[in-house]
């Protein structure tokens, strides 16, 4: 398949957008809380995702282990993700259990996290059992904003794909994607999420 170029979409989300899930509110021990099961803002601006295994029982083991980690050492995911060398979303994704975990990988976890390399070796050693984490359709807030979003814009991707690239599909194992995080003039913070997926012509026969 050379020559066919990557297919790719991305999207800017504002916190204006939805104030109702989007708004934080401020608790007791002046930490300011917008997803409480998952991420917590503190007032020294480290935002830090963690993990409440109770209300993910399809998670792997290796989540709590890695997350427990994470949250003993103060470390975001940019922060872990520049010292094994991969992006913050692939390595989100192997927080909880959707993406294999290289050998390199594992050496460089263990030490970032402080977690002894043969433990760590046995949790991600094996395949990752994916696309059970999240149930169908989903809970959270922000994850049914993009289930939201495909269910909008689905058939108007395809259309607009289908007349850029031809008959196919965009790949989603030979892909890539990343979220970034734009500031406009007016101090509104705008979320990009970008996905990159190899183009797929369905075969003739």
């Amino acid at each position: 398949m050379s020559g066919i170029p990557p297919c790719g979409l991305h999207w800017r989300r504002g916190r204006e957008d939805d104030p109702e899930h989007s708004t934080p509110s401020r608790t007791t021990d002046n930490t300011i809380s917008e997803s409480p099961r998952s991420i917590r803002y503190s007032m020294s601006n480290i935002n830090l995702a963690t993990l409440d295994i109770s209300e993910h029982p399809n998670l792997p083991t290796s989540s709590a282990v890695l997350f427990k980690a994470k949250a003993d050492k103060k470390l975001s995911f940019e922060k872990i993700a520049s010292h094994i060398g991969r992006d913050e979303v692939a390595t989100a994704a192997i927080f909880y259990g959707q993406a294999k975990a290289s050998a390199e990988d594992i050496v460089k976890l263990a030490e970032v996290l402080g977690i002894d390399h043969g433990q760590l070796e046995f949790l991600l050693g094996g395949f990752p059992d994916r696309g059970k984490s999240v149930p169908f359709p989903p809970k959270d807030p922000l994850i049914y904003r993009l289930y939201e979003i495909v269910q909008n814009y689905g058939y108007a991707y395809k259309a607009v794909m289908n007349e850029k690239f031809g008959d196919g599909i965009m790949s989603a194992i030979s892909f890539s994607t990343k979220v970034e995080k734009e500031t406009d003039k007016d101090g509104n913070d705008w979320a990009v999420v970008t996905w990159r997926g190899k183009w797929l012509p369905y075969s003739r026969f």
